[in-house]
């Protein structure tokens, strides 16, 4: 989640600890002498670049055109075809209004937002900062979502499109100053310590909700007393599976035997694994841990001191809502994560309480009386999606993920246990879980300048990893724990902010959204800049609003790739880049790479996600660059697959003189047909989450704080919102903006984007 670039605030959302010395392409690329045109014109700057066109020829390079291809891997079961081969709507033109616009044809409901009671006995929400009982209310900051059936008797349903549950991540809460003010009655109390009530209700509005909801006739909505309504929050227990359980760096004043956890907080994107269940990805975490300015001593300096400074945990750094100075009651306490204790093993304190944050959590929508489980054996970071392969019977299962900060890192989990078909109806899904996700290797993934990469294993038998003399690893635990730290150590590729990603339905080919970094550079001034590399290429100044200018990638991109033989289990693979997010304004040719028209520039995608059904691609943003002109977007995307483009090479000049190159791989220019603007959301609000039901009639969208502008002192004055939305839309009391799911349907009854 991008926020508000405001340099009074703390931005937790924007976290960048990767000061590793690993390698880049430019390191492997030649420098060649040339002085090019200014990169984008209009203004100044000495970035300036040369492309070929899509021949070979203009390349000026005897480099084949595409990346070479990966040895054939295991076929899987033939996907359905998809529903949509073309795209039948017309383009949604940009749009500043504080309202959801849709195409022609279109009609977007709205279906729950934040406060909607989940029980017959939690009043109505009032929208006036006065309401509570939130752990029986709709969160805050809606995001990743996924769609469960069920048949008219209420049992699980693959097939069932009018009946199902919503399983969907809360994100945040719009924050100022740590108030969470929008349901705070005057905006909160900023100053510390925090009351109790305030913190409470703020750590209630996080987590995760299961909702059910039912289309009647043509119309669709909630239920509010479904006996399938839950919630997890921050204060909910959580089982610990995997390398982790049981291990000394999960031991906690909690759970002294470390099998046990409380809560998952700030959950980004989403996924659905073969046998049914819900995951979710805990992204930025860390920031809501606290450590005293002393702690480094107190530990002693050890190798924790590493881990905390690698996760963003700075000694003394504030936290993000100041919730471990409310009381010392437990759960409040919990987020103070200094040693403050005298045992050896932390079980009298919480200093091993920031470790059991940031892993894929499994859900099981279904069953509310079996608690979530955190699987370790993924790998700890800022987890946005996972994105799993497509089974094969007899072929282990793949869960691709990334690590959304700037310089961090795409992973791979392979399982140990290859798929057997009676799995994806099991009759105990988490036992699934347990099969497919407590053991298998994990990897990290590294890009090469010529088209190719690798998934590197970290594991204890993996020489480089055990070796590594940054952070002495004393098990696969500790691996998993630190997984950044084992990125270090083999060298992975440090990437523009891995956002969401997906496995085309198609192909099985793996999209990641890369949203935007703004530490690319040309001639980097030191600490954790970046020059540009091939699988992360561009480095140009963008104008906002003719006042400000975003440096770096301000755009973005979304990369994919095509595992070699192994299929899922792979370890090498080939890739290109299949759009580049720009400005159609923008120069063709050297940022606007993919020659995106007025229907499809956008900037920063974020949520990504094929739509098994239609075979849709949905690129959501999440944007601070771009919305001068426009508000936050969604657009429909129909992909060709890996090598369909050109290889082409940017020449940046230094200011020093000469030029540094750079090779990549750009995907087929879009058409008109295949990519597309679908949807405009209200003011300052970040289009997320994205569901449609099993014939594709439905779609299901989550609009993530529109308002976000506005300003804690304005919290009782309607006037000074920057958006009123969905109240403005006829959703609701009150007019402070909510967070809410929104519901999209043709007119016509028939199948979304076609």
């Amino acid at each position: 989640m991008n926020q508000p670039v405001d340099p009074t605030l703390i931005d937790f959302n924007d976290e960048d600890s990767n000061r590793s010395a690993n390698p880049h392409f430019s390191q492997v690329l030649d420098a060649r002498l040339s002085r090019r045109s200014l990169l984008r014109g209009g203004f100044g700057g000495a970035t300036t670049a040369v492309l070929g066109t899509g021949l070979l020829a203009a390349c000026g390079s005897d480099d084949p055109v595409a990346p070479p291809a990966p040895a054939p891997a295991p076929a899987p079961a033939p996907a359905p075809s998809p529903i949509v081969t073309r795209l039948g709507f017309g383009a949604v033109n940009k749009s500043l209004a504080d309202l959801v616009t849709v195409p022609a044809g279109y009609t977007a409901t709205i279906l729950y937002a934040l406060g909607d009671p989940l029980r017959a006995a939690t009043p109505a929400y009032k929208n006036d900062g006065t309401d509570a009982d939130f752990e029986n209310r709709a969160g805050d900051h809606h995001d990743g979502m996924e769609w469960f059936g069920l048949s008219s008797t209420g049992t699980p349903s693959t097939t069932a499109a009018d009946r199902g549950l919503l399983a969907m991540n809360h994100e945040a809460t719009t924050d100022e100053t740590r108030a969470s003010f929008f349901i705070h009655a005057t905006g909160g109390t900023a100053t510390l310590p925090r009351p109790v009530d305030e913190t409470d209700k703020e750590m209630a509005l996080h987590g995760v909700s299961v909702v059910e909801i039912r289309k009647t006739g043509t119309a669709w909505s909630y239920l509010r007393d479904s006996s399938y309504n839950f919630r997890i929050v921050p204060t909910t227990e959580i089982d610990i599976a995997g390398p982790l359980r049981g291990n000394a760096l999960a031991i906690t004043k909690y759970s002294p035997t470390g099998t046990v956890t409380r809560g998952t907080i700030n959950n980004c994107g989403t996924g659905k694994t073969p046998w049914g269940t819900f995951v979710t990805g805990e992204e930025n975490w860390s920031g809501y841990f606290f450590r005293v300015a002393t702690d480094n001593t107190v530990r002693g300096n050890d190798k924790s001191v590493t881990s905390l400074n690698r996760y963003g945990r700075a000694q003394g750094a504030a936290s993000r809502h100041g919730w471990e100075t409310a009381s010392a009651d437990d759960r409040h306490m919990r987020f103070n994560i200094s040693r403050s204790g005298v045992s050896v093993d932390g079980s009298d304190d919480y200093r091993h309480e920031m470790n059991l944050q940031g892993y894929i959590v499994e859900i099981d929508p279904y069953t509310k009386t079996k608690k979530a489980v955190k699987r370790s054996a993924l790998g700890r970071f800022a987890h946005e999606s996972a994105a799993f392969s497509i089974p094969v019977v007899g072929q282990p299962i793949a869960a691709y993920m990334g690590d959304d900060s700037r310089n961090e890192y795409i992973y791979k989990f392979v399982s140990t246990a290859v798929w057997s078909a009676a799995d994806a109806t099991p009759t105990d899904r988490l036992a699934t879980g347990a099969k497919y996700l407590d053991q298998g290797k994990l990897f990290v993934a590294k890009f090469n300048a010529d088209g190719s990469g690798q998934w590197i294993e970290l594991s204890m038998t993996n020489a480089t990893v055990r070796d590594y003399t940054g952070y002495p690893f004393a098990d696969q635990a500790d691996i998993c724990v630190n997984a950044r730290l084992a990125g270090d150590a083999v060298g992975a590729t440090k990437m523009d902010r891995p956002e969401w990603c997906s496995v085309n339905p198609k192909n099985g080919e793996v999209y990641f959204a890369l949203t935007n970094n703004s530490n690319r550079r040309v001639d980097p001034t030191g600490g954790s800049q970046l020059v540009p590399d091939s699988a992360n290429p561009r480095a140009y100044s963008d104008i906002r609003g003719g006042t400000s200018t975003n440096s770096g990638n301000p755009n973005g991109h979304i990369l994919r790739l095509k595992e070699g033989t192994g299929g899922a289990s792979a370890t090498a693979f080939t890739w290109d880049i299949y759009v580049f997010a720009a400005e159609t304004s923008a120069a063709t040719g050297t940022v606007n790479l993919s020659n995106l028209t007025g229907d499809q520039d956008m900037s920063s995608p974020d949520g990504l996600a094929f739509s098994p059904t239609t075979g849709i691609c949905w690129i959501q943003t999440d944007d601070g660059a771009y919305t001068d002109v426009t508000n936050c977007m969604m657009l429909a995307a129909i992909p060709g697959q890996v090598g369909d483009g050109a290889k082409r090479t940017l020449s940046y000049a230094r200011s020093g003189g000469g030029t540094l190159t750079v090779d990549t791989y750009v995907g087929a220019t879009p058409t008109a047909d295949n990519l597309k603007r679908f949807l405009v959301g209200p003011k300052d609000c970040e289009i997320t989450g994205i569901a449609d039901t099993p014939d594709g009639k439905a779609l299901f969208v989550n609009i993530q704080h529109p308002g976000e502008g506005t300003r804690m002192a304005d919290v009782t004055d309607p006037t000074k919102y920057t958006s009123q939305w969905p109240s403005n839309a006829g959703y609701g009391a009150g007019k402070r903006p909510r967070s809410a799911t929104i519901v999209i349907t043709k007119n016509d009854g028939g199948v979304i984007g076609s």
